[in-house]
Formats: structure tokens, sequence, C-alpha cells
């Protein structure tokens, strides 16, 4: 009965370690995300006066599409330590800047 209980145990340690590491990167998510809305804002102000590099922009962006890339086999993991089913849509992803463009283009002709 303790190796039932020991197993028990580490399964559940190994379900909260995937949880607590999904959740974190929820929140890193929300943090650069909350930080690139307020660089955007600061680059709107600024792009009247000065010449501004959006390359910090940039980074934040990529930043954010990797930890969206990892959280997905994250999220995963956790289903699948759970007995859950993948997530069905889960895989999709925003359009990049040159697809919004394209679209944009389109629909004010």
């Amino acid at each position: 009965m303790e190796a039932s209980t020991e197993r028990v145990l580490r399964y559940l340690a190994e379900v909260e370690e995937a949880a607590e590491d999904v959740l974190a990167d929820k929140q890193q998510i929300v943090d650069l995300d909350v930080r690139r809305n307020r660089n955007r804002e600061a680059l709107n102000a600024l792009r009247r006066d000065a010449e501004m590099s959006d390359e910090d922009q940039e980074q934040l962006d990529k930043e954010i599409c990797d930890i969206r890339k990892r959280l997905k086999v994250k999220v995963n993991r956790l289903n699948e330590l759970q007995g859950k089913p993948e997530l069905k849509g889960f895989n999709l992803s925003p359009l990049s800047r040159d697809e919004m463009k394209a679209i944009n283009q389109v629909l004010k002709r």
C-alpha cells in the first residue's frame, strides 16, 4: 500500500509542477503583453516628435510568441497527466502584422 500512496503522491506532485509551470508562463505572457501595450502607446506618442526604433517592440512580440508556443506544449502535457484529451483549436496562432496589413488592404478596396 505504501508504493501505491507514494505513486499517487509523485503523480500529484508532477501534476502540480506542470500546472504551476503553465500558470507561470500565462502570467509572464500577461506581464509582457502589458509591457508591450505600454510600449506601443509610448511609441505612438513619441513617433510624432522623434524617430524611434521598433526593435524593443519586435523583441517583446518574439518573446510572447515563444512563450505561447511553449505554453501549448505545457498545457497539452498537463492535460495528458490529468487524463484529459488534447485541447482542440489550441494550436491556432494570431495573424502576423503583414497578414493583418494584407487583410486591411483587401477590406479597404
